[in-house]
């Protein structure tokens, strides 16, 4: 098998599981590829990673870890008036996407109590920044804009999520793998909570300043309302108060300033939006957004 011969190869001493089908708009359009890929992709892995770690001598097994990495989202959906998430909040996951996750975060679990795997895993809220694809959110938002194309903006536009910039997340991530305890969760968040229709405006105005139209008219004037998806969490929030407590990491990047370099990104690569637009991609945005006007 592949990974068992990648692990005896390389020897490494920790093995991070980034690996996942995302996106809750694929998972509702074709739920079983999520299951394939992040339930048994995850037991494969996990599977793969415990024969090679019983193999090493005692220090090596001692030193190595399997770092998880998951999603706010198996928390499931918070009222405007509900505490953030902690680690303590039972897993109540509400779309195909997040289900599978879920259950990947329970599997890990298993294989520690079950195997004794060290196993670390992590719970992120929204990431956002450079090389982000774009049918996610904010560089969808970007790359519609500059075409002249509908801004989507589902239902009404209020509900929350807790936005991350993924250089933070990735600092937040080695924290965790070089001094966190083994079989803890941590939760880690940018401490945004900011409503979609607000992250909607925010680009535009970027936008504005940074790209004006020729004709002058604003980028607002492109949002589009479409039908909500269904079973749409209202809002996520994530309290990432135990990892700074415990590992000392916070976010360097404000919404402000993450916001600010991501749009800056966009505008310096068309050449990579451009190729990974594909045709499987463009089908993909008129299959989810087909009612937009």
């Amino acid at each position: 098998m592949l990974l068992a011969q990648l692990l005896a190869q390389y020897q490494p001493q920790a093995v991070l599981n980034f690996a996942a089908e995302s996106h809750v708009d694929r998972s509702i359009h074709g739920p079983e590829d999520f299951i394939q890929t992040n339930v048994v992709g995850t037991m494969r892995l996990l599977q793969s990673v415990r024969a090679y770690w019983q193999g090493q001598d005692e220090a090596a097994r001692a030193a190595f870890r399997f770092l998880h990495v998951s999603t706010d989202e198996v928390y499931g959906s918070l009222s405007p008036t509900d505490p953030a998430f902690t680690e303590h909040n039972k897993l109540e996951p509400n779309s195909p996407y997040s289900a599978s996750k879920a259950a990947s975060d329970h599997l890990v679990r298993a294989w520690h109590h079950t195997y004794g795997l060290p196993v670390l895993t992590t719970n992120c809220s929204n990431n956002y920044g450079p090389l982000h694809f774009p049918e996610k959110l904010i560089p969808l938002l970007i790359v519609n804009a500059l075409a002249g194309k509908p801004l989507p903006a589902y239902g009404d536009g209020l509900q929350v999520c807790d936005w991350l910039y993924a250089k933070d997340h990735c600092s937040a991530i080695r924290r965790v793998l070089a001094s966190g305890r083994v079989g803890e969760l941590y939760n880690v968040g940018g401490w945004n909570e900011k409503p979609n229709i607000e992250i909607v405006h925010t680009v535009c105005a970027l936008l504005d300043e940074m790209r004006p139209k020729a004709d002058g008219t604003p980028y607002q004037s492109q949002i589009t309302y479409v039908t909500d998806r269904p079973g749409h969490d209202r809002r996520y929030a994530i309290d990432a108060s135990k990892i700074e407590r415990e590992l000392g990491w916070k976010p360097a990047e404000t919404f402000e300033t993450g916001i600010r370099k991501t749009v800056q990104w966009y505008l310096d690569n068309p050449d990579w939006v451009a190729h990974v637009q594909s045709g499987a991609y463009r089908d993909w945005v008129q299959t989810q957004y087909a009612d937009t006007p």
